[in-house]
């Protein structure tokens, strides 16, 4: 045996993120990576240790829990178990493993997290806001965005400091003149009467000894919603004027804590931003600047005392995973339009806004005008989109310079979805360098990449992580032009697809849990999380609601938490129970079904509401079952299964026509939904097959589903091993067509197939799942979540000359790539992650070749035919078959 290094754990995380700070799961969950040289390298056994200091980091000496030696291979979503953890402790801790052979390897390089404030006694401060502010009502004007300064003296030196702090709608904190930390956009959305959530900054660096001082800037954002648009959130009920709790804690070296908290010593002014909507945009007056207020020394003699404000009535949560500026983009052209007037093409579609840089006199005021597309006479088109938005301007931001020198500005409280800004006002030609592009988005890491021989799926994946990103603001939505909203539809639909793109799963469980505090009594859901209101009765329906059941699904099944599941059961079983009182005969008939087909909805060929709301009935009813057995819930798991047994026999009496072998509708979507999610009735599986692959060869291989046959048609065409259709599907240009869009220009996916919505949607992006999954072959083993077992099955499409994916699983990268070789066969390169086991399948009688060795294939019998299957462990692998 060739020598093999000891196991070295790497990349440790705790909640699934580097070194979190404010984490408020009492137990939280730990993981980390093992390197090590070989193949079937595996953990046999770990060592946890977790303790106050590193000093104390040691076996024997951990004074927060010190596992021992724990026999067992998992090292993903692993439980913390040891003392109860209490607010604001900071908790380092480092892992050693043993391997296969049982030999010990060294403690990891330490990392920690740190606590949260965990219980309401721990926040002393009290929310405050301007007196100046008016009042909120139905009409009323915005006000400029107030800011509140306070002076402190520190006279010992400081061990560290930490600002707990929440600002509604969005705040920016400001210690000494400087702003604190690189998010923007802070907090994230959520129904703030139910949940707020708050940061945990370390200021530490940003004090000195003598007189600091603390900055705090409010912008309107979602909780003072003043434009009236069609989602009511104008009317929400926690809508108030903008406040702020903050209390920031200054831990001496002496052990002594100093709190400063927010109260009437507070005082507060206005300063240049005069006007800040988030659908609408930013207005910013430079001559209203008020030079170092948050420095010390500042004269503020003329400010008011700030005014303490009633709590937006929510729990305090803290936000884990921030927004923040990711890229600047330079502009790709500027064109002078007849009237003087200049329009910048970023070339990108993508959610944030301009940086404009530039000098002018004084007042000289500047307009930009945000959009997705051109008129014809290369005017700004935003006709399609702000039709929703009743008042006010339309992604719109305004800068009065103050005339002194250049002056660099970018908005603070808006965010916009564009490629092309309209510029007006500016006095000088417009130069490239005056202007650049803000990409915004939550600040989740990449965990996958595709590229294959054909430049158009390409484009279509690179394409899908730029609209993901730019639909991922804080929340998933469904556009960062028009609406903002959470729509759980869009979401569900497009989490898989995501996941294997980016590390996106804290940015999940944080909105889940508004999806949860949501929930009516009832079990009923709203279209749009969060809501003011809206949505429960129209823009909801299973395949919406089903966000709820689905996503942690999803993130079981690609990352290994049990936790999400487990936190969200009981609202999951009251849902599959709503929808039960919605039935009629266990059939579903309420939901907006596969919508924007382009089979209009009174074809005979269209698919059926009822159909695809039972299918997620029993989907829904199936999920509940497998995480009540994993879970430890028996007698509750083959209750669910026995009611996902009896839907599926509703679903059949009443869609299936036996004599033809057909779903009603007879289009690509009911087929597609009865074989993905296994309604076929028991030995008519191939007849459904043949039937939906008969029905896509007579529709030219277009793509004739909607928004929710998205996901279910091409994964359903690839299980029944047609992934040659789903190719001709995907490359095809007669409409519908993805290729005629990006044929076209397009740099994200689009709404409707017309692309006369919104330029910048998600969900008709999945078809790039179908590409990791199926080009790649990279697939997750549900039965061991997180890829600690995967499938790697990849399809040799003749037309494709080389294909590369890889995906950053919790144990490791995952990779496969492959290539057609001159004389003949295909020739792999596979990379599992240590401790992880792979199944390769491959075509039938393909007589495998492993790193220059004949093996054994098994012989393996699916819906798409017999494969050939080879049983891997981890290490890098060259196939030739």
């Amino acid at each position: 045996m060739p020598n093999r290094s000891t196991l070295t754990p790497t990349h440790l995380r705790c909640q699934g993120l580097v070194s979190p700070r404010g984490v408020d799961y009492r137990q939280p969950l730990i993981s980390w990576q093992l390197a090590g040289s070989g193949t079937a390298r595996a953990q046999t056994a770990y060592q946890i240790l977790v303790a106050t200091s590193t000093s104390k980091l040691a076996p024997g000496t951990a004074d927060l829990w010190d596992t021992g030696k724990v026999d067992g291979s998992l090292s993903a979503q692993v439980r913390y178990a040891g003392k109860p953890l209490e607010s604001r402790t900071i908790c380092h801790w480092t892992v050693r493993v043993w391997d296969e052979t049982g030999a010990a390897g060294e403690f990891a390089l330490p990392s920690h997290w740190e606590m949260g404030l965990l219980d309401e006694t721990d926040w002393e401060a009290q929310w405050i806001t301007s007196a100046s502010y008016p009042e909120v009502m139905p009409g009323s004007k915005v006000a400029p965005s107030p800011i509140f300064r306070k002076e402190a003296r520190i006279d010992s030196p400081v061990r560290h400091a930490r600002a707990y702090i929440s600002g509604l709608g969005f705040f920016e904190l400001e210690v000494n003149g400087r702003k604190v930390g690189d998010h923007v956009l802070d907090p994230a959305f959520t129904r703030y009467d139910l949940r707020t959530l708050y940061v945990v900054h370390d200021i530490t660096d940003h004090l000195v000894l003598g007189q600091n001082a603390f900055g705090v800037v409010l912008g309107t954002g979602y909780y003072n919603c003043h434009t009236k648009e069609v989602w009511d959130f104008e009317q929400a009920a926690w809508r108030d004027r903008p406040k702020v709790i903050a209390q920031i804690e200054i831990t001496h070296a002496d052990g002594t804590v100093h709190t400063i908290r927010t109260d009437r010593s507070w005082s507060t002014s206005t300063g240049p931003i005069v006007f800040d909507g988030i659908r609408n945009g930013e207005f910013y007056d430079a001559r209203l600047e008020k030079p170092g207020w948050s420095l010390p020394g500042y004269d503020a003699s003329t400010w008011s005392p700030a005014q303490i404000a009633a709590s937006p009535g929510g729990e305090l949560i803290s936000q884990l995973l921030p927004v923040k500026v990711t890229q600047t983009l330079a502009a790709l052209s500027v064109t002078e339009l007849a009237d003087g007037s200049s329009m910048v093409d970023f070339g990108q579609n993508i959610a944030g806004w301009a940086q404009l840089a530039a000098s002018a006199p004084a007042g000289t005021e500047v307009t930009l005008r945000y959009g997705e597309r051109l008129n014809d006479d290369g005017t700004l088109n935003v006709e399609s989109i702000k039709t929703f938005i009743k008042s006010g301007e339309f992604q719109t931001d305004k800068y009065t310079f103050k005339g002194d020198g250049v002056e660099t500005w970018e908005p603070r409280f808006t965010f916009h979805g564009f490629r092309y800004v309209h510029v007006t006002g500016f006095p000088a030609k417009l130069l490239a360098e005056n202007l650049r592009a803000r990409v915004v988005h939550s600040a989740f890491e990449p965990a996958g990449s595709f590229s294959c021989s054909n430049e158009l799926l390409t484009t279509m994946f690179t394409a899908m992580k730029w609209t993901y990103t730019g639909n991922f603001v804080g929340i998933p939505m469904d556009c960062p032009q028009r609406e903002k909203n959470g729509w759980t539809g869009d979401t569900q639909l497009a989490t898989e697809t995501g996941l294997l793109m980016f590390d996106s799963a804290p940015a999940y469980r944080q909105w889940l849990d508004d999806i949860s505090a949501a929930m009516r009594p009832s079990g009923q859901l709203p279209g749009i999380v969060p809501t003011g209101g809206w949505g429960y009765n129209w823009g909801s329906g299973p395949a919406w609601d089903s966000a709820l059941t689905h996503i942690p699904w999803y993130i079981h099944v690609l990352t290994g938490d049990i936790d999400v599941l487990q936190r969200h059961y009981e609202k999951m079983k009251r849902y599959v129970h709503y929808m039960g009182r919605m039935a009629t005969d266990d059939i579903l008939s309420f939901g907006l079904g596969d919508w924007l087909s382009p089979i209009p909805r009174d074809s005979p060929n269209s698919s059926p509401v009822p159909l695809t709301s039972t299918a997620y009935y029993f989907a829904n009813a199936q999920i509940v079952s497998r995480i009540a057995a994993l879970t430890g819930r028996d007698d509750e798991s083959a209750h669910y299964a026995a009611l996902a047994e009896r839907i599926k026999a509703a679903f059949n009496r009443e869609f299936y026509d036996p004599a033809t072998g057909y779903y009603k509708g007879r289009s690509q979507t009911p087929q597609a939904f009865a074989l993905y999610y296994g309604l076929v009735p028991d030995g008519e599986e191939q007849r459904v097959a043949d039937g939906l692959a008969k029905i896509v060869v007579e529709d030219n291989c277009r793509p004739t589903f909607g928004i929710v046959g998205s996901k279910y048609v091409p994964s359903a065409l690839a299980k029944i091993g047609r992934s040659d259709l789903v190719y001709k599907m995907a490359v095809g240009t007669e409409f519908p067509s993805w290729a005629a869009w990006f044929d076209s220009g397009a740099t994200t996916f689009y709404e409707d197939w017309k692309g006369e919505g919104s330029l910048n949607h998600v969900a008709l992006g999945i078809i790039c799942e179908w590409m990791m999954k199926w080009l790649a072959g990279i697939k997750a083993d549900h039965t061991q979540p997180g890829f600690k077992h995967s499938v790697i099955q990849p399809v040799f499409i003749n037309d494709l000359e080389w294909v590369k994916g890889e995906h950053k699983t919790p144990y490791g990268l995952i990779r496969s790539e492959w290539h057609h070789e001159d004389g003949g066969g295909v020739a792999m390169t596979i990379e599992i992650p240590v401790n992880t086991t792979a199944t390769l399948r491959l075509p039938s009688g393909s007589k495998p070749v492993v790193n220059g060795v004949a093996v054994a294939a098994k012989t393996e019998t699916l819906l798409s035919g017999e494969v050939d299957v080879v049983e891997l462990g981890s290490g890098l692998y060259e196939v030739r078959v």
